[in-house]
């Protein structure tokens, strides 16, 4: 058996997944007691459907969310003080501490002035860590490694996967991208330029009350054609359709200032 980190912690094992065509996550639960409590059942999964349009970033702090929720629900949780959360996402360990001293006191907005992905999730978490008055740690653990714990989490979060019957907050329904580029962070540069643009995604945010739109360029005669990036906006667009807008100067901070028309194709 693979030794945990802290014998004498609550050890939870999370993972998340996302398949795609259609796009759905999944999450992946392995809750560990600790060795004094001598319990017979020492080691917990925790079975879940999955989520329609979820992103893997989206799944893999849901199931955090969850497991904190699981956890404390045991009927030993009164005789433990610490929890630790293995998860092999670096974008919720890193990220963890930047949400509990730095977005959270500034209204959940990055230094440039764009609002953190994902906010509601975030804030989620962090209730829910508050909630279980203990010490909570998030550890980094390698995915894909001889860690028979986090192998069992994964293999929960794609089965989650598979049976795909809820849906996160915000997340409306996907479009498949027409372009066959990948989505690329920055790959359209904030110019003050009108453009042609399809949205693939759209996720609300309620704290910000935007929108954060998955999109690719349209417009043949632009340098950025078929380019994949992120924007944001409070305008309400629907996914799968097209739209001429002009966006503003702020590469951190990339939003749509204005939309023209509906772009209808004959």
């Amino acid at each position: 058996m693979v030794m945990v980190d802290d014998p004498h912690a609550l050890n939870i094992y999370t993972d998340g997944s996302c398949l795609s065509n259609p796009r759905r996550g999944g999450i992946g639960i392995r809750i560990i007691l600790p060795d004094e409590l001598d319990s017979a059942e020492s080691i917990r999964d925790f079975p879940y459907s999955g989520f329609k349009g979820a992103t893997n970033n989206q799944m893999e702090l849901k199931a955090c969310i969850m497991a904190l929720e699981e956890a404390m629900k045991l009927d030993e949780i009164r005789m433990i003080d610490r929890i630790v959360i293995h998860t092999d996402s670096l974008y919720v360990y890193e990220n963890y501490p930047r949400a509990l001293f730095t977005w959270s006191k500034n209204g959940w907005f990055k230094s440039g002035g764009a609002h953190v992905a994902n906010t509601d999730l975030w804030k989620e978490l962090l209730r829910q860590i508050k909630r279980t008055q203990k010490r909570v740690d998030i550890e980094w653990v390698k995915g894909h490694s001889k860690n028979e714990h986090n192998k069992a989490a994964d293999s929960l979060a794609r089965q989650s996967a598979k049976n795909a019957v809820h849906r996160l907050d915000g997340v409306v329904e996907v479009r498949r991208k027409q372009s066959k580029k990948s989505v690329e962070l920055g790959s359209v540069s904030m110019c003050g330029q009108k453009m042609g643009i399809r949205i693939i995604t759209s996720t609300y945010s309620k704290t910000h009350k935007t929108y954060r739109y998955k999109y690719e360029v349209v417009s043949e005669k632009s340098r950025y054609y078929q380019n994949i990036d992120v924007i944001n906006t409070d305008i309400p667009l629907k996914v799968g359709h097209s739209y001429l807008v002009s966006v503003n100067r702020s590469q951190k901070n990339p939003k749509i200032s204005k939309v023209f028309n509906e772009i209808i194709k004959e």
